[in-house]
């Protein structure tokens, strides 16, 4: 299940990248496909999703991206893009997650890099596409932690990340009732993906998200 800010989505269904999830051949991969820019996938964004909450999960998701990647000196703006996008399927056609997605972004000659990744955070969930880059392990493993690091950040006074620590969402996390749309199997599972200690990847998520914590009202009183 994820949860989004004050929105819990229970997926309950499958589908499938391609034809059983296979990787497409290197010209089906290359062919017509475009490198798209922040404003080109801000505007795919918006044009499927009105929904606030949805929006702002989708910065949060990019802004936890960006900071990954420059932290591990990758390609900022695919990392952020890619980040952006993830969820762009789901305000409307929220039964076929990943696969419409996927649809759409083919429609709009992306790269099947980037498609693939996008698909593979819904691996376990909603497709049959395992990450195996490490871009695709991180989104992976912080999609449903943003959703858990928001609501322990709104219940604080300062409803902030600016001053929220890895152990306040820790105290929380063991906490099954609190959040309880997050699903902490995934992040854990993303964590040993990525070779992280959880205590570490929830203070890099909480990093990220600080650095776009006015677009996602989350600076608080701070």
């Amino acid at each position: 299940m994820k949860m989004y800010f004050g929105i819990d989505k229970d997926f309950k269904f499958r589908n499938e990248f391609g034809k059983h999830g296979q990787t497409p051949s290197k010209g089906e991969n290359t062919m017509n496909s475009q490198i798209p820019t922040r404003e080109q996938a801000y505007n795919l964004l918006t044009e499927y999703n009105k929904n606030e909450s949805l929006i702002k999960h989708a910065l949060a998701v990019e802004g936890v991206m960006r900071y990954f990647a420059r932290k591990r000196g990758e390609d900022e703006e695919k990392w952020g893009i890619i980040g952006l996008i993830h969820d762009l399927d789901y305000e409307q056609f929220p039964e076929q997650h990943c696969q419409k997605t996927e649809e759409i972004l083919k429609e709009n000659s992306w790269p099947h890099e980037y498609i693939r990744a996008v698909i593979s955070h819904g691996w376990g969930i909603c497709v049959d596409v395992e990450p195996q880059t490490e871009l695709e392990k991180v989104l992976y493993a912080i999609d449903e932690l943003t959703g858990l690091v928001v609501t322990t950040a709104l219940v604080r006074p300062s409803k902030s990340v600016m001053d929220l620590k890895a152990k306040s969402v820790k105290k929380k996390w063991k906490d099954k009732r609190f959040a309880a749309g997050v699903d902490r199997s995934i992040i854990d599972r993303g964590a040993q993906m990525l070779g992280m200690e959880l205590t570490d990847l929830i203070t890099d998520t909480i990093m990220g998200m600080r650095e776009v914590a006015e677009e996602i009202s989350l600076k608080g009183t701070l």
